[in-house]
């Protein structure tokens, strides 16, 4: 391997995913669909495939998954998960079954297994919680009176994630009936034991983390950011859940400093991420999945526009603002990314691929579309008498 052919291609990623980012600034959308098809742009059967970068990409990918995951845990801390899941378990309940339940019933449709068609459903099921806290920032919903349930649904599809990724990620490794209801014994066992560290202990880590010396703040907080992760990940746990878990320790000055330190880290590697997920797919396996993508899409919108306005107007709120949580809750991202990648590494179903990436492309875009279009909708000011 030549270095300077790393190095090179590298670049060349780096500067398409700037431009990407740049274009998707400009235009008021997520940059997830543009890096998704650099991927698609780099991998095997793409315009210029990669020949030396794709494992350092790979390596990286890992590291961007942990670090968005483990960015996304230091929004909650323990009593708010417990809070938001006491209060709004309803909406949760129902934002599943309207979510999930098309997904994995198309998987049975299309023939794929109920292992795949469960990876579907969680696909088709969680909002892109990145994506929806900045349309929530950017159209300065975050003072409306819907803002509080559309947090609530997205902290309770949070926490599904971390007991879900567990199980599915268990149901691939197989083995008997026994093994399986151990595995999932313990997976329970370790969610539910780091959440308790965090409600009980969480504010004295945080202490005995925090310096006032940025370099050893970022030091600590990445080695045990990729102790858990690691050994999550050893428990078959998945090192996603473990980073998101991870997060929830953190709280205060900590979790403040953490945030700021790692902002830019987390979107290098995060866009690597998404990157490597498209590098996993055949663009030539795209036009095939896109009906499937597109009706899914469809179905997609309409139960998220459901979920919001239901939950919306049991809180108590009126009908434009029930429009506005449901669209805020349209776009799918990193966890929908995710999940199918995990399926995609394990081989589990060679058309989840590229049907999800479709299905993420689709509602990237078309989530924060509706959402301007929503807030175009407001009550015109009344002319003054």
């Amino acid at each position: 391997m030549k270095d300077w052919a790393l190095l090179v291609e590298l670049g060349g990623v780096v500067l398409l995913l700037a431009i990407a980012s740049r274009l998707a600034a400009r235009y008021g959308f997520s940059p997830i669909p543009l890096f998704l098809l650099a991927g698609l742009a780099f991998g095997e059967g793409g315009v210029i495939p990669l020949v030396t970068a794709e494992g350092f990409i790979e390596a990286g990918a890992q590291i961007g998954l942990v670090l968005l995951l483990f960015s996304l845990g230091l929004e909650y801390s323990a009593h708010e998960l417990v809070g938001s899941l006491r209060t709004n378990a309803v909406s949760g309940v129902v934002d599943g079954v309207l979510n999930f339940t098309p997904g994995f019933l198309a998987g049975l449709v299309l023939g794929w297994g109920a292992t795949a068609s469960l990876f579907l459903g969680g696909v088709t099921y969680i909002s892109s919680s990145g994506v929806v806290a900045r349309l929530l920032d950017e159209l300065g919903w975050m003072g409306n009176r819907e803002a509080p349930t559309v947090l609530s649904i997205l902290v309770i599809e949070d926490l599904v994630m971390a007991v879900y990724l567990p199980v599915v990620t268990i149901l691939l490794v197989g083995g008997t009936a026994g093994s399986l209801a151990g595995s999932i014994a313990l997976s329970f066992l370790v969610v539910g034991g780091i959440l308790a560290v965090a409600a009980r202990y969480g504010p004295a880590i945080s202490r005995a983390v925090f310096s006032h010396s940025d370099e050893a703040l970022l030091l600590a907080i990445l080695g045990l950011l990729l102790l858990t992760a690691g050994l999550t990940e050893r428990l078959n746990v998945s090192a996603a859940v473990g980073a998101f878990l991870a997060g929830i320790v953190f709280s205060g000055a900590a979790a403040d400093r953490a945030q700021a330190l790692l902002r830019p880290l987390r979107d290098l590697f995060a866009a690597v991420f998404f990157v490597f997920f498209g590098f996993q797919i055949d663009p030539g396996s795209i036009p095939s999945a896109a009906p499937a993508a597109l009706l899914l899409a469809l179905v997609g919108v309409g139960t998220k526009l459901a979920t919001g306005w239901w939950s919306a107007r049991r809180a108590g709120v009126g009908p434009r603002a029930r429009w506005r949580a449901g669209t805020a809750l349209v776009a799918r991202g990193e966890f929908s990314i995710v999940i199918a990648g995990l399926a995609v590494a394990a081989g589990l179903e060679p058309e989840l691929g590229p049907l999800a990436a479709t299905y993420v492309l689709i509602l990237a875009v078309a989530g924060p579309i509706l959402a301007r279009v929503a807030d175009c909708r407001r009550a015109a000011p009344r002319p003054a008498s």
